[in-house]
């Protein structure tokens, strides 16, 4: 009933990648993972006004690496990549006592209307601003058609305007198929902070079906590509059609009692006239007279 599961998480392993990509035992994992919520954390709030798409971790041995992708990497890098090393002291010092040895890579987001979560940071920036969201959505909308994505929905809820009842309203663009795990859907979200209460923004953004070679290579770490998208075959029947030996399958379920299912074992199943006779009265069979007297004839 109206529903959405995570359209990234939907997809991981089928046409999205992991942003976390390591491997460690049992006793190590958790304190990773929390590790890399400091990492994202400590990047995402201290340079938000960078622009930061999503933030991917590798770990190899003691050497992680941090790629982030921006659509401002010039603010994180700075003047002579000073940036980078501001980045590393950062992280270190959400990591204390841990030190890892770090390898921070920037990457550019080139056409940041493309991209869910820019677009979501960017609506919920201009609701800050007291600016309507009527407004924000449909310039968000044409920016995105520019940009030739095949479909794009964006909804706001909250106390849209001042309202004094939250309400959710979306507009879209295009198709966005949720249910089509082979359709390549961005999705982002943001929350606005304003004087009246928070308000929540969501987009997704559809650019196209993956092709299955694409899909395959992403697979491949699972499967081996030959079965990604095989199908099983069916055993084959022995030849001549001979079946196989053994107790004949029935087919349907249990024979049930009532009208016309029959009685007990043995009894005929149907009315009692049998079959082959017609339904109705039965014919008369001819009387025979008691004995010692004689019939009389007609």
């Amino acid at each position: 009933m109206g529903q959405k599961i995570h359209p990234i998480g939907f997809r991981v392993g089928i046409t999205r990648d992991w942003e976390s990509r390591w491997y460690a035992p049992k006793s190590q994992y958790r304190h990773l993972l929390y590790e890399d919520y400091l990492i994202r954390k400590t990047i995402k709030q201290r340079w938000y006004s960078a622009g930061i798409s999503r933030i991917e971790i590798e770990r190899a041995a003691n050497i992680v690496r941090v790629i982030i992708y921006a659509a401002r990497p010039g603010q994180i890098i700075g003047r002579g990549g000073q940036g980078i090393e501001e980045v590393t002291r950062a992280i270190h010092k959400a990591l204390h006592p841990n030190k890892p040895d770090l390898r921070i890579d920037v990457e550019d987001v080139r056409n940041p209307d493309t991209d869910a979560q820019l677009v979501a940071e960017n609506i919920a920036q201009q609701l800050e601003r007291r600016v309507s969201h009527r407004r924000a959505m449909r310039q968000a909308l044409a920016r995105a058609q520019r940009a030739n994505v095949r479909g794009i929905k964006i909804m706001v809820a909250g106390r849209l305007g001042g309202a004094e009842i939250a309400r959710t309203e979306w507009d879209r663009v295009g198709r966005v198929p949720l249910q089509t795990l082979r359709a390549d859907i961005d999705y982002g979200f943001a929350v606005a902070y304003t004087i009246y209460g928070t308000i929540g923004v969501k987009v997704w953004i559809y650019k196209g079906d993956i092709p299955i070679t694409e899909r395959r290579i992403l697979l491949s770490s699972i499967t081996t590509p030959e079965t990604a998208f095989e199908t099983p075959a069916r055993p084959a029947r022995p030849a001549g059609g001979e079946r196989t030996a053994g107790p004949r399958r029935r087919r349907g379920g249990p024979r049930r009692r009532g009208r016309g299912g029959g009685g007990a074992q043995g009894q005929p199943r149907g009315n009692a006239q049998g079959r082959g006779q017609p339904r109705g009265r039965k014919e008369r069979e001819p009387e025979t007279p008691p004995e010692g007297e004689t019939p009389i004839d007609e």
